[in-house]
């Protein structure tokens, strides 16, 4: 790591930022893993319930850069699939 002042401030925010990304990052796979949870039991209501959450937590993540737009196209593509799929 360099001395110069410049480059500790940029070290430090480096870290504040990698620290919120992942604080994103794990909220956004968490509600994931609960929605794919109650998709896999078979639960309908439960996951009917939790899709718009979810879709919420995708599009923030798209928001603050923690995925790209495309990315979560496909993850709201796939979800609401498997939701919908779901024998009621």
């Amino acid at each position: 790591m360099a001395n110069h002042a410049s480059s500790l401030k940029r070290h430090r925010q480096s870290l504040k930022k990698r620290a919120l990304n992942q604080t994103n990052r794990h909220k956004l796979k968490t509600q994931m893993k609960k929605l794919k949870t109650a998709i896999d039991a078979g639960k309908k209501d439960d996951a009917s319930k939790m899709l718009p959450a979810t879709f919420g937590l995708i599009d923030k993540s798209v928001q603050k850069g923690v995925i790209a737009e495309n990315t979560a196209r496909r993850y709201k593509s796939r979800l609401a699939k498997s939701v919908n799929g779901l024998a009621a």
